[in-house]
């Protein structure tokens, strides 16, 4: 079997293209992924805000007054978001007043970390908002 002439060979203008190819997506490919991570970490973050209001608003509406309520509101959101913000953990009431038969609503916002572990100072704070009816039945003592 006969063979054209240069069958078998690569041009040699070819040779290390494949290198450059490589060296100029690589970059491109990992700030992708990470952008992807950081945004994954907003998403995180919208849930555990959401957690941490339901939980925030389930803690103080079975309290037998204000003051404790949002105490232990406070303290329950703080440990939920321990490791997802970045800052203080802030706990606002949103429901008028504290008597029996009424709603008690929470608002909590924190800054989550998000796209800060890729070196992009963008702040990103979230909030979310929870309500849970006084208990009839909540501590009285």
């Amino acid at each position: 079997m006969v063979f054209p002439l240069g069958a078998g060979r690569r041009r040699a203008d070819d040779g290390g293209l494949s290198t450059v190819e490589v060296v100029i997506l690589a970059p491109v490919m990992i700030l992708f992924i990470l952008v992807l991570v950081g945004f994954g970490q907003l998403v995180d973050g919208r849930g555990a805000l959401d957690g941490a209001a339901r939980d925030a608003a389930r803690a103080g509406s079975i309290q037998k007054d204000h003051g404790t309520a949002m105490a232990q509101a406070r303290a329950a959101a703080e440990a939920n978001l321990a490791d997802v913000c970045s800052g203080p953990v802030s706990v606002v009431q949103t429901s008028q007043g504290f008597e029996p038969d009424t709603i008690f609503t929470v608002e909590v916002s924190c800054e989550v970390r998000g796209l800060a572990m890729l070196g992009l100072d963008i702040p990103t704070t979230l909030s979310s908002s929870f309500s849970s009816p006084l208990d009839p039945y909540r501590r009285t003592a």
